[in-house]
């Protein structure tokens, strides 16, 4: 199997980036040059509003028969009731014949967007700080509700015994937690508990605006921790990566920057874009993509950052993909 990931931009139907029928283009062309091994999509609601992942990826699936399908990441997961989520995905499941991979995160508020988060909390009848608990609880209940008659008393969720179908085609169905927890940001207890979340409650872990080192330190201590919890200490990983590929570095950096400020309402810094991503040749991609590998990185997850979608997945099958697919 092929270990390069698609991201399909979601959110770009709201501003003219793309349309949906470029998205099934994009997902068929993927799928049929036989290089891809999953299409993703992103989440959100009404901080960074998009087309909504689960249904997207419902239609993606009757376009697709081979390709995992994924959410990179689930970030209102938190906010939904983990019930209702629990049956839309499961359906998704059956849907695609057993091709989802659910990465659930916290969300959070960025750039522009960043002013609609405490409007998206408030319409979602949750708070900010009960964020980490209600991500903590739904995974749980997400479980329980799958793997057959569970009843559940919680914090936030409440309810007798039921027996929810349909039922995930996948025994177990995975799910992973995207995260990135920075030492530098967070107090020393809250980063090892955003680490140990990791160990105790995922099947992956995700990543992104990360280097290379940084990912691999996290995974180690993400690997030693597992052991802590007796479990293996094998966690699968990918990250998620921005790339526009030109041919000198400066002409790709500029476009891909146009677009991720739009698309993330943002003023993207240099220093953001040179640890989300890779700009130029595809050497220059296949190079930087490597270094995640040298660090434990399984699954690169390729977004083409770039009003020019099918030019660059076009560019990028030519040149870029059939050496990370090899490599």
């Amino acid at each position: 199997m092929n270990n390069v990931g698609l991201s399909l931009p979601n959110r770009g139907v709201l501003f003219g980036a793309t349309t949906m029928d470029e998205l099934y283009a994009l997902a068929e062309r993927a799928e049929s040059s036989g290089l891809f091994h999953s299409l993703w999509v992103g989440d959100g609601l009404i901080a960074k509003p998009r087309l909504e992942a689960i249904v997207t990826l419902s239609a993606l699936a009757g376009r697709t028969q081979q390709l995992v399908l994924g959410v990179c990441c689930m970030a209102t997961f938190p906010l939904r009731n983990p019930v209702l989520f629990a049956c839309q995905w499961a359906s998704l499941d059956v849907i695609s014949n057993g091709r989802s991979l659910l990465a659930v995160c916290l969300g959070a508020p960025t750039g522009r967007g960043g002013s609609n988060f405490a409007a998206e909390l408030s319409a979602m009848n949750a708070q900010g700080r009960l964020r980490v608990r209600r991500m903590e609880e739904a995974i749980d209940v997400v479980r329980k509700v799958w793997s057959g008659p569970a009843e559940h008393a919680g914090e936030f969720w409440n309810f007798p015994e039921i027996d929810l179908e349909p039922k995930p085609v996948q025994e177990p169905c995975p799910l992973w937690i995207a995260s990135n927890p920075d030492p530098e940001k967070l107090s020393p207890e809250r980063y090892r508990i955003a680490v140990d979340r990791v160990a105790r409650m995922a099947d992956g872990w995700l990543s992104t605006v990360v280097s290379p080192e940084d990912f691999g330190r996290r995974l180690g201590e993400i690997r030693a921790s597992m052991e802590s919890f007796g479990r293996q200490p094998t966690m699968p990983s990918a990250v998620h990566l921005m790339v526009n590929l030109q041919n000198d570095a400066d002409t790709a950096r500029s476009e891909a920057k146009q677009f991720l400020d739009k698309y993330y309402m943002t003023d993207t810094k240099r220093e953001t874009m040179d640890v989300w991503g890779a700009y130029g040749t595809a050497d220059d991609v296949l190079e930087r993509v490597d270094e995640y590998r040298r660090y434990g990185c399984e699954l690169p997850i390729i977004r083409f950052a770039s009003f020019d979608q099918k030019g660059q997945l076009e560019r990028g099958l030519e040149e870029l993909i059939p050496r990370l697919a090899q490599s």
